[in-house]
C-alpha cells in the first residue's frame, strides 16, 4: 500500500502495546512500520496528553509512561503541535463534524493545517470526514 504522509491516532500505540486484542499484531506492524521508515508518520502533542490521561486515569502509571516513552522516541521530530488555530478551528469542525468528540476534532484540525491527507486509527467517527482517508490498522 502506498500513501503519503499520515497521522498516527492514539489508539494504535495503546493497542500495539495493550493485552490480547484482534488489533494488537496490526498495530504493532504499524509501529515497526514506522521504526524502519517504511510509513511516514506524524502525531500531535494531544495524543500524548491522551495517552497519560487514560493510563493514569486507570491507575496504570508504569504501563502509561512505557507506552509514552516509547512512542514519544519513536515519534520524535514528528510530533505537530496543537496551537490557538487549531483548537479555535476544532470549534468549527465541531458544527458539521458531530460525531467526533473534542480530541478528536483537535486532531482534525492539526490534520487540515498541515493538509495531511490518511489517519491510521481505530476509530470509525473518522469515517464521517470527507477530506481524509481514515486507514484501519488490520488494513495496513
Amino acid at each position: 500500500m502506498t500513501i503519503g504522509q499520515v497521522f498516527i491516532d492514539t489508539n494504535v500505540p495503546m493497542y500495539a502495546a495493550g493485552v490480547s486484542h484482534p488489533l494488537r499484531e496490526p498495530c504493532q506492524r504499524v509501529i515497526r512500520a514506522i521504526a524502519m521508515g517504511d510509513l511516514d508518520a506524524v502525531t500531535n502533542t494531544e495524543v500524548f496528553q491522551e495517552i497519560l490521561y487514560r493510563y493514569l486515569h486507570i491507575n496504570q502509571h508504569e504501563k502509561g509512561f512505557l507506552i509514552f516513552d516509547h512512542f514519544h522516541q519513536l515519534m520524535l521530530g514528528h510530533i505537530l503541535p496543537v496551537e490557538d488555530a487549531d483548537i479555535v478551528q476544532a470549534r468549527r469542525l465541531a458544527e458539521r463534524y458531530s460525531a467526533l468528540g473534542p480530541r478528536d476534532l483537535i486532531h482534525l484540525a492539526v490534520i487540515e493545517r498541515y493538509q495531511i491527507q490518511n489517519i491510521i486509527t481505530t476509530d470509525k467517527d473518522f469515517d464521517h470526514v470527507s477530506d481524509i482517508q481514515r486507514i484501519p490498522p488490520d488494513e495496513f
